[in-house]
């Protein structure tokens, strides 16, 4: 019988789970949780009451996109913290939510707590300064009239990041352009998410 991970991390889908698997392998020191996809936000919400309740389980965090609207989703994951008997913070920490008891319980919205988006806007803030390749892949996709769209408004952040990608020597997906370097490890919200990971995981 498997044992149960003493800390996990519950994502969306494999795209989440890759980008913090590769921040983490490039940080070095935070290799002491397990990274979990559970396959979109509705199952995540329903995995909450099982995950922090299995027996010996000491920290848990919860990693999802804000979407179009970062006051509803939180409002989403408070109500499901309420009902598993986890009282919530009455706001979002702009630094990530950690929240004392057994287990810790941890909340993190994409792109970074303060603005609705997801996950490829977090990565957008991992492209260097002065790229000269950015700029030409937001002008592609701006000029793609909208009836030859394929993608929606709110999807406009996925098509930009992944023609940015297109145009790399080897097109990868984004978790592994973090792990060649391509994307930076080390900007502003990248490291705002480490202290956020070091903080819910760190061992007691």
């Amino acid at each position: 019988m498997a044992s149960v991970p003493e800390r996990i991390l519950l994502v969306e889908g494999p795209d989440d789970e890759h980008v913090i698997w590769h921040i983490c392998r490039r940080h070095g020191d935070l290799a002491n949780f397990e990274i979990r996809q559970t396959g979109g936000i509705d199952k995540l919400l329903d995995a909450i009451e099982a995950e922090t309740k299995a027996a010996g389980r000491q920290s848990v965090g919860l990693l999802v996109d804000a979407n179009s609207s970062l006051d509803d989703r939180w409002r989403s994951l408070a109500g499901r913290l309420r009902k598993v008997g986890i009282e919530p913070p009455e706001t979002l920490d702009e630094e990530g939510c950690v929240i004392p008891g057994r287990p810790r319980l941890g909340l993190w919205l994409m792109p970074d707590n303060r603005n609705s988006g997801e996950l490829e806007d977090f990565v957008q803030t991992l492209i260097p300064a002065h790229d000269p390749v950015w700029p030409l892949a937001t002008k592609y996709i701006s000029e793609i009239p909208p009836k030859h769209r394929q993608f929606s408004e709110n999807k406009v952040s996925r098509a930009q990041i992944h023609a940015w990608l297109a145009a790399r020597k080897e097109p990868r997906q984004m978790g592994s352009a973090i792990g060649r370097g391509e994307l930076s490890d080390d900007s502003e919200l990248a490291v705002r998410l480490v202290a956020w990971l070091r903080n819910l995981f760190g061992r007691e």
